[in-house]
């Protein structure tokens, strides 16, 4: 009979690679177990944490075959708080697991025989994030600003976060030290009660800072004691904002905006470009690597100044105006209308006069452009993390562009869409990764599709 495995029980075992989450993945008595902490080819006692009916989880207990990579973590946190994933580890041995998981992803689930050479490593592993987003609870101790414990929503107090600006820390600091010092109430996702959700701080390049705080009510009490407070702790503060969510949800970003000091905007430099950042707008979060993807997005899509380019998913224009600078003309769709707005204003800010934002999904702008006689020669995606629906799908290939360049933050969605766009013709002539998150499991792949035979446009 073949022993089971039983919670709290510790076993032997070699770890054999990774998991999408970061985890190292073993067999025991024939079962996938993942294992947090773990490196590939070490041996290991695990202690298991949970058995499911078809895999387990469960921890190092102890490195018996350590592995050359491992390090011991630099972050005090590291473990309690669920943001990183890789700090035991070598940034090289990192960098392998990323890429390996984007090619066993592109293999196993698209069904592409494809080998990714590359993956882009950060300049810079720490303090990198431009965006930081602390929830607020109430802890044993009082409140606590800072990240969520792994695979829950118990708020573990973080003092700093080494992939955020020190900057960041001496706001969370500030922030919480007025709640205290007003006995102002954390929110409590529970019951829904409470008023202090989220503090979410924003950073350009030049080191201006905008801070929001999200909150369950439309004001708060003492406001300019928390203005004060602030503005004492981060002399590079431009603005203060007040965010409205009143959901019961785990959404993080608000309804309505005020702004209680200062401006609600940043302006960064991208790409040799200006945008205007509000608090909404989406924004990758590492600038150094927003440029080496975007760079990459440009060279995959071949553009020779005659081409006609289609910009799904556009945002605020980022890689719009990027490849405008290379195309004909680009054309950037988007649901959000706020975003529309911001695009067609960071054009005109850029002088860019060869590019026009459409307020639509997929399926809209391509109706659109079909009646105005439009065909792209060359569509540019970049989803969010659930990737490209089916509809989606059928409007690219009616379409019919030469090229799709599909810029992706999960390997998993990329490889399960490359795969549909099979189905309508398109081969995968390229992937490859750029680590936009170092130190965590996240990785952004980019991967250029051609179309087949000869309908394609040349």
């Amino acid at each position: 009979m073949t022993p089971q495995l039983l919670k709290n029980s510790v076993h032997r075992a070699v770890i054999s690679g990774y998991a999408s989450d970061g985890a190292g993945v073993a067999r025991i008595h024939d079962m996938v177990v993942f294992i947090s902490g773990g490196i590939r080819n070490e041996t290991v006692e695990v202690r298991i944490d949970h058995v499911g009916r078809n895999a387990a989880w469960g921890r190092v207990q102890k490195v018996i075959s350590p592995s050359p990579s491992r390090l011991a973590p630099d972050c005090p946190h590291y473990g309690v708080c669920g943001g990183c994933q890789f700090r035991h580890m070598s940034y090289a041995e990192e960098l392998e697991a990323k890429r390996a998981r984007v090619e066993d992803a592109l293999r196993r689930v698209g069904g592409l025989d494809i080998r990714v050479e590359h993956i882009a490593g950060g300049r810079d592993i720490l303090r990198y994030r431009n965006k930081v987003q602390f929830p607020v609870g109430q802890g044993f101790d009082g409140v606590s600003v800072g990240f969520y414990r792994p695979r829950s929503h118990q708020v573990v107090d973080i003092p700093d976060c080494l992939l955020q600006p020190e900057a960041a820390a001496r706001c969370r600091r500030a922030v919480k030290d007025w709640m205290e010092r007003y006995s102002v109430p954390s929110y409590q996702e529970g019951t829904g009660k409470g008023l202090i959700r989220h503090l979410y701080i924003r950073f350009n390049s030049n080191g201006g800072i905008l801070c929001c705080l999200f909150v369950n009510g439309k004001k708060l009490p003492h406001e300019e004691e928390l203005i004060a407070v602030l503005r004492a702790a981060e002399p590079e503060l431009l603005g203060i904002v007040l965010g409205v969510n009143t959901k019961q949800s785990n959404v993080i970003l608000g309804e309505t905006y005020r702004t209680l000091w200062g401006r609600d905007y940043l302006e960064d430099t991208l790409c040799g470009l200006t945008f205007r950042l509000s608090v909404p707008s989406f924004y990758q979060v590492n600038h150094a690597q927003t440029e080496v993807l975007y760079q990459k997005a440009i060279e995959l899509a071949q553009l020779t100044g005659e081409e006609t380019v289609l910009d799904l998913y556009c945002g605020i224009g980022t890689i719009s105006l990027c490849l405008a600078q290379k195309a004909k003309q680009v054309i950037g769709a988007e649901v959000v209308p706020e975003a529309v707005e911001d695009a067609k204003q960071n054009a005109v800010r850029n002088g860019i006069t060869n590019v026009r934002f459409l307020c639509a999904d997929a399926g809209e702008a391509a109706k659109s452009l079909a009646a105005e006689g439009i065909s792209p020669d060359v569509i540019v995606v970049d989803p969010p993390r659930k990737g490209i629906s089916p509809q989606v799908i059928d409007a690219i290939a009616q379409m019919n562009p030469a090229r799709l360049v599909y810029v992706s933050c999960d390997p998993a969605t990329l490889a399960r869409d490359a795969a549909r766009l099979a189905e309508k013709g398109y081969s995968l002539s390229c992937a490859t990764s750029v680590d936009m998150f170092p130190r965590t499991a996240h990785v952004e792949t980019i991967i250029m599709m051609t179309k087949c035979g000869s309908e394609g446009k040349k």
